[in-house]
């Protein structure tokens, strides 16, 4: 199967933001067919289910993760042969009325060295009155249970994504995020697949730019919400995950992981 592999400089963007945005990725054909199985009904899959057995061949789903650009995203973050946690249409219903609280959707999950991906796929135009997914770029190392974040209306910086038709969001498990209430005249459909890597996410994706100076200043990228000293923790996080991305415990951003682990004379 063909595929686009991310680059090191997408794969350090993910690192920071926490997400990756793929526009019009999705052919007008796979997004009518969307449209029609997610208004009849998309049949469940088991937990835990290999992504090659999750899908019939002619169902959207398979056509959709198969794509060259999604496939290539999904091999650079969770590698080959991921399985499928689970799936989820996301529906909001027209002038609702309601949002939904900020949230990330990892609960107690602590993992440092590895990461679940979550794809959203919008089959349909997003406009500004239909709401959108919230996201907040950023937020996805800041480990929280579910809703703790959900009293915060609004946070400096934070997304609400409008898109074409056939815009897929890659997200890394922990960031926070929320649907937006819809105040359209329109019902509002999104489709939702979590992601299990099954090997170590090391070097998946196209190194051949790692040393391209734009991987650290994407890993030092400050965002509005961020206090001073909250942003270094940050970064500190990033380079972390960047470490166990790359293998490589050299890696660091002006000195701070270096300087952090320094343990003059002690053999372990």
């Amino acid at each position: 199967m063909e595929t686009t592999l991310l680059s090191s400089v997408q794969m350090a963007r993910f690192a920071s933001h926490g997400f990756l945005r793929l526009d019009s990725v999705v052919p007008d054909d796979i997004n009518t067919a969307a449209m029609a199985a997610m208004r009849d009904g998309v049949p469940d899959v088991p937990y835990g289910i290999p992504l090659g057995k999750a899908f019939p061949d002619d169902s959207f789903a398979h056509r959709l993760v198969n794509l060259p650009a999604v496939a290539g995203a999904l091999r650079s973050l969770v590698g080959p042969d991921p399985t499928v946690d689970h799936i989820a249409v996301h529906v909001r219903e027209p002038n609702e009325g309601q949002a939904q609280p900020l949230h990330g959707d990892a609960i107690i999950d602590t993992r440092r060295d590895a990461f679940d991906v979550q794809l959203m796929y919008y089959p349909h135009e997003v406009t500004a009155d239909m709401g959108g997914t919230l996201l907040v770029p950023g937020s996805h190392l800041r480990l929280t249970n579910e809703s703790d974040t959900g009293r915060y209306q609004n946070l400096r910086g934070q997304i609400r994504l409008t898109c074409p038709a056939g815009t897929i969001l890659l997200l890394h498990h922990g960031i926070w995020h929320g649907g937006r209430r819809n105040d359209s005249a329109r019902r509002r459909y999104m489709f939702k697949i979590r992601f299990n890597p099954t090997t170590p996410q090391v070097r998946l994706w196209d190194t051949t730019d790692l040393d391209d100076p734009e991987v650290r200043a994407e890993l030092s990228t400050y965002f509005p919400w961020y206090e001073h000293a909250t942003w270094r923790l940050e970064v500190y996080n990033r380079i972390a995950l960047w470490r166990t991305l790359t293998d490589d415990n050299t890696f660091d951003v002006d000195y701070w992981a270096t300087r952090v682990s320094n343990r003059p004379g002690r053999t372990a």
